[in-house]
């Protein structure tokens, strides 16, 4: 229990990362309510302990009252490939969403935010690792629209004395006990390559090997889920009214597609056969973060930077929910 608790509303906490974030907010003592649609979360990812309600973040000042601390900000759709075939519907809900967010909060007089937010703001980056004044040149609808709600929240702060925090995730992955990654469809690489372990798919697509990079892979940095969650609650702590800070979050490793195929082989004794496809256009050789303004202004440092770990809670929990599945 903390020496105060405290009470959060946490949007899209039905989701992969915000129902991490708000597991580790009830473990730590806090009151937690999750406001989600559920149409990509699931009901049964809200976290024990929390209030919940069914509901667009656009309605969010029926429920925004001056009883609440902070909001934690995660309903975003964020499927890449699908916001540039429908990319109104991510206007309409990451910067639709969010800019009546940020009149609730100015409504109910609750001055505290943090956005979750991402690394595809950066688009294709000249150098790496990439740090916070790196141009932002988003090659998706998704990363654009992310771009403008960080622009929102700065201009909120400075009109209006919010204080705010960003994060830029570059890739989460594992999970925290019974909670972890399951969207539809899948498109992130460490649960394409345990689809393949279970036997869910035949082997995984490998998009180019003549990348300039030691195995001629594209390089990633990966970083756990419940890493990901501290900094969020240390965010909390580390913001200043007037303010927006803006923070990288990842481990500043970077592990290649094979490095990581071959991890999971490890991991879950699998083969996991590869296939070998054409590069996807857009694909930078390597995505790395730099990590020190978290660091320096959040005290935050990865915990669990290791990729065997990272991939081993990933893989419990997909076996566990494969074993649930097999008794449903």
């Amino acid at each position: 229990m903390t020496d105060a608790v405290r009470k959060y509303l946490v949007t899209g906490g039905a989701g992969y990362v915000g129902s991490v974030v708000a597991a580790h907010l009830l473990e730590r003592g806090h009151r937690v309510t999750v406001l989600d649609d559920l149409s990509t979360g699931f009901a049964e990812a809200v976290p024990a302990g929390a209030d919940f309600v069914e509901g667009r973040v656009q309605d969010a000042a029926r429920w925004l009252d001056g009883s609440y601390d902070a909001v934690l900000h995660f309903a975003a759709f964020s499927q890449v490939g699908e916001s540039v075939t429908v990319p109104e519907k991510y206007w309409e809900n990451n910067v639709g969403g969010t800019m009546a967010l940020l009149a609730a909060l100015r409504a109910a007089g609750v001055r505290k935010l943090v956005f979750s937010s991402t690394a595809a703001t950066y688009g294709e980056p000249a150098t790496v690792p990439v740090t916070e004044t790196a141009p932002t040149a988003p090659t998706s609808p998704y990363g654009a629209s992310k771009l403008a709600v960080d622009h929102m929240i700065g201009g909120e702060c400075a009109a209006h004395g919010l204080a705010a925090v960003s994060l830029r995730y570059f890739n989460v992955a594992g999970a925290h006990g019974s909670l972890g990654e399951r969207h539809a469809p899948e498109s992130h690489l460490v649960p394409l390559v345990l689809q393949v372990a279970l036997g869910d798919r035949e082997a995984i697509s490998v998009f180019g090997d003549d990348y300039p990079t030691p195995d001629g892979t594209c390089v990633r940095d990966y970083i756990h889920v419940a890493d990901l969650a501290e900094a969020h609650l240390l965010a909390l702590d580390a913001m200043t009214a007037g303010e927006h800070l803006v923070c990288n979050l990842g481990n500043g490793n970077g592990f290649s597609v094979r490095e990581v195929v071959e991890t999971a082989r490890k991991v879950t004794g699998h083969p996991i056969p590869e296939i070998l496809a054409p590069r996807r256009a857009g694909d930078p050789a390597v995505l790395v973060a730099s990590a020190e303004a978290a660091r320096e202004r959040l005290g935050w440092t990865p915990s669990r930077p290791d990729l065997a770990d990272v991939i081993a809670d990933a893989w419990a929990f997909a076996r566990a929910r494969r074993e649930e599945a097999g008794r449903a």
